[in-house]
């Protein structure tokens, strides 16, 4: 699954005239180096990249957000403040435009056996909207990775990063050189031209 830091596509070399642009994937084996990795790249400056993990891992979030909580449970308090209020508001004002005709002396906005319309209105409202949350913050459905983050073995048995937008051969170099350094066992460029040839033979 992606852990994503990337920020888009960078803009076509051709028309802004700037060099080529190029995505440096690298695999690794084990978590520890995977981790290492993600410190290093940070401590260097890259800021644009994407972490790719065959199942979650609470490290990789750590590292990655530097232990910045989830937006999600915003949306999930939110959602469950308005679905309940929303609940005995519906409950409250059905009772009150249809009463009933011999209510036995009892109110007819009662609050005990609205709670549990309120409950549900909670509960249902709230994973909802914690559901859309998540779908929307985990920038899913996915179609737009790039080709070289579409690698089966992050599916399988191996992490990865991917390293986006570097246009200068320093730079190409010396990230190269940390992610082997890390434990990589495998460190490969693409270049965006590459990239659009793949994505067209595809079609």
């Amino acid at each position: 699954m992606p852990e994503s830091k990337a920020t888009g596509h960078s803009p076509d070399p051709a028309l802004t005239g700037e060099a080529p642009s190029t995505h440096i994937k690298a695999v690794f084996a084990h978590l520890d180096c995977l981790l290492t990795a993600i410190d290093r790249i940070q401590k260097a400056g890259f800021h644009d990249y994407t972490v790719l993990s065959p199942l979650p891992r609470h490290e990789i979030d750590e590292l990655i957000y530097a232990g910045r909580p989830s937006p999600v449970r915003w949306w999930t308090l939110l959602a469950g403040i308005l679905g309940g209020s929303g609940g005995f508001t519906l409950a409250a004002l059905t009772s009150a435009v249809w009463p009933m005709a011999l209510p036995g002396g009892k109110p007819v906005v009662s609050v005990p056996p609205f709670v549990i319309i309120t409950f549900e209105s909670t509960v249902l409202i709230g994973g909802l909207i914690t559901l859309a949350a998540i779908i929307y913050h985990c920038r899913l459905p996915a179609f737009d990775l790039p080709i070289e983050c579409c690698d089966p073995r992050f599916s399988s048995d191996k992490f990865g990063i991917v390293l986006h937008g570097l246009t200068d051969e320093t730079t190409r170099s010396a990230a190269s050189k940390l992610l082997t350094d890390a434990g990589a066992e495998e460190v490969a460029m693409h270049a965006l031209e590459q990239e659009a040839e793949l994505a067209t033979a595809e079609t």
